[in-house]
């Protein structure tokens, strides 16, 4: 199976000879990534069940910091009511991840109102505004990776959405106005000895925008890209990561909630911001943070480890880009793309954030498929079309996917690489299971990237599986490699 390729910070990324630097091509194999499409059996029961001490012992064997978790994909949680054919499973998915970049574009392109929490707005300030009724996260879904963690004392296990593009942390609580459906009982604030409500007035408080007084509680409301929304209040909690309790975190206790959250209780927010969970664990994690998204149709686990623990030693690093204008998400320097070892010609410039704080490069563990701007998207596929002449297409593109190959009756393929080419000198070459993708059961393969429709690009889950990336917000870099999951 092939790995992603880094070249440290110092590679000449000019007049680069491909046939000593990079392999030009890679094998996929056809069947097995097929394969890979198919749902495991579901482990929601067992995952339901899980003690502390189970975490415990695993962080154990692993030799690493009590603050290291398992990351876990949504379809481990949704089996059981998702959809058993691939094409439609990829369908709702494709769905829900235009709606996130819809959101997305507005909001980092043309200044749309936010909250503190990397969440949308509006500037009526409604909640009812914001959707219908109160949906099913198990039948619906949203967000793609999902951490286990307790919440309260005693420690009440609940899994999250981990979200890179949002400071605000949160579960659903009671009593309950309105709630979804999670896979874990609501979380309880009576029952917890350590839960403390936010008066209005306290720092907390005046810090996020769009905050509110609610009978002398410290109120907020997020709305996210996908329709969902949380309101609630402000407290005070104790979260339990394995072995370790961080005290006094200051999370949403979410009262209405409208949830596409795949059953998860509520999101883990690990965005830029000093609200996020990572910004408020100060010393204890330096504002750093590694993930590695677990690999599709393998059973290798994904993981997420909180502290300075986590930045590995061997990384490629490249400066985190800052964007006044949204600093809950982490953007970077991207100066080029490469197929086949040749770096694609581009319009100057076309990745640059500018000084109003449009355009520019956003890593987003939130959004699935990478989009670029268009006119570097149909340079990069143009150049894929020529390197991949050889191989059948398909008679249309599916959904936003608009170079496909019909690779039914093919055992394994010849692709050429594709590469990222990072401002500082660094490049990533992915592996091809990130970038080519079955699409159904039948061989259909598909160039997953697509158009932007603005000067934004971001850099989505697809092509960050099976990657470690560790970012370190302290000291603003970000880092691809050197280990895999």
């Amino acid at each position: 199976m092939a790995t992603p390729i880094i070249a440290a910070a110092g590679t000449t990324t000019k007049n680069i000879n491909p046939a000593t630097s990079y392999p030009h091509f890679q094998l996929l194999n056809v069947n097995e990534a097929i394969a890979g499409t198919n749902i495991r059996p579901s482990k929601l029961n067992q995952n339901q069940e899980l003690s502390y001490k189970n975490n415990e012992d695993s962080e154990q064997r692993d030799g690493q910091s009590n603050l290291k978790l398992k990351l876990i994909h949504r379809d481990e949680l949704s089996s059981i009511s998702a959809p058993s054919n691939h094409s439609h499973r990829l369908s709702q998915r494709i769905r829900r991840d235009v709606r996130r970049v819809a959101a997305l574009v507005h909001r980092l392109s043309s200044g749309g109102a936010t909250s503190l929490g990397g969440g949308v707005v509006p500037n009526n300030y409604e909640v009812e505004a914001f959707g219908s009724a109160v949906v099913s996260g198990m039948d619906q879904g949203s967000g793609e990776y999902f951490v286990r963690i307790g919440v309260g004392s005693p420690p009440r296990n609940q899994y999250v959405v981990i979200d890179s593009g949002s400071d605000i942390s949160w579960v659903q609580c009671r009593p309950c106005n309105k709630c979804y459906r999670q896979s874990d009982p609501i979380f309880d604030p009576s029952e917890s000895a350590s839960f403390l409500g936010l008066a209005c007035g306290t720092l907390v408080c005046d810090r996020l925008e769009y905050s509110g007084c609610h009978s002398g509680r410290c109120g907020y409301q997020v709305q996210y890209s996908d329709g969902s929304y949380t309101k609630g209040t402000f407290a005070l909690e104790t979260i339990t990561l394995g072995q370790t309790e961080v005290r006094d975190v200051v999370i949403g206790c979410g009262h209405k909630n409208q949830g596409l959250f795949v059953g998860a209780a509520g999101l883990l927010g690990l965005g830029g911001g000093s609200m996020s969970f990572v910004g408020q664990l100060g010393g204890q994690a330096g504002g750093a943070f590694s993930y590695c998204l677990v690999t599709r149709g393998t059973d290798s686990p994904g993981s997420l480890i909180l502290g300075r623990e986590a930045m590995p030693t061997g990384a490629a690093w490249i400066t985190l880009v800052r964007n006044p204008q949204a600093p809950s998400f982490y953007y970077i320097g991207l100066s080029g793309l490469g197929v086949g070892g040749i770096r694609v010609s581009l319009p100057e410039g076309i990745f640059q954030l500018t000084e109003a704080g449009s355009g520019g490069v956003v890593m987003d563990t939130g959004t699935a498929v990478t989009r670029l701007p268009t006119a570097a998207y149909e340079a990069f596929r143009d150049a894929f079309i020529a390197q991949t002449a050889g191989l059948p297409r398909a008679a249309r593109g599916v959904s936003i996917f608009d170079t496909c190959y019909d690779l039914s009756g093919f055992v394994s393929v010849r692709v050429p690489t594709l590469s990222f080419y990072f401002s500082e000198g660094p490049i990533l070459t992915l592996p091809a299971r990130n970038f080519f993708i079955p699409v159904d059961e039948t061989g259909t393969f598909c160039f997953a990237f697509a158009p932007s429709p603005t000067g934004l690009s971001i850099v989505g889950n697809i092509q960050q599986e099976g990657i470690q990336i560790s970012v370190d917000g302290s000291n603003g870099f970000v880092g691809f490699g050197p280990n895999v999951c």
